[in-house]
């Protein structure tokens, strides 16, 4: 368990931030910018869940994500350890197949049960769905930043399979929260030349 009794240390008055092993990078680097991305996904996330039934499937799926999200930001921040790679061990975090693999589990059971799509959708409907538009295109970004800092270092792949994989839950989700589709608002080509 994380353990904070000091808020503020001063280690990174100068742009500098520490990664779970020891090392330190500039607070500007791509890998930053990712973990910065991840948490900003995790925010929004919060604010979708403000307007759900705390006791809800969709509320109780998103509550698992955010607790992932934390996974994956502890994941990113962990260098591939010299003997082990990006397997689990106790002092490294690690997103594990698993975890993807319920996403895509949950994704084919909303999934199921949705008008077919015949149109691109606006980001909208009822709030919650709004504002997991905005998360998925949050966690797009992040998944580019994820992406751009494994441009210069070796980043777990399952980690980035996650992010991938994250934003298509959540675009789904906001379809089954948006009444099966039903109150999805489609984009009209042209429509207003």
């Amino acid at each position: 368990m994380v353990k904070l009794n000091k808020i503020y240390t001063r280690t990174g008055d100068k742009g500098t931030t520490g990664l779970v092993d020891g090392s330190r990078i500039s607070k500007s680097d791509a890998l930053m910018a990712a973990i910065g991305d991840v948490d900003e996904t995790n925010s929004a996330i919060g604010m979708a869940l403000l307007a759900l039934d705390a006791g809800s499937d969709a509320a109780q799926m998103l509550a698992r994500i955010q607790n992932e999200l934390f996974d994956l930001g502890a994941d990113l921040a962990t260098p591939p350890d010299a003997e082990h790679g990006f397997e689990p061990q106790p002092m490294a975090l690690r997103v594990t197949a698993s975890q993807v693999e319920r996403l895509e589990q949950e994704i084919d059971a909303m999934n199921a049960d949705l008008q077919p799509l015949n149109s691109f959708i606006l980001p909208g409907g009822t709030p919650a769905a709004a504002h997991l538009h905005l998360a998925r295109a949050i966690s797009r970004r992040a998944e580019r930043a994820a992406v751009a800092a494994g441009t210069d270092r070796t980043l777990n792949p399952i980690a980035l399979s996650y992010i991938n994989r994250l934003s298509d839950h959540l675009f789904v989700m906001t379809r089954h929260l948006n009444g099966g589709g039903l109150s999805d608002i489609l984009w009209k080509p042209g429509a207003t030349r």
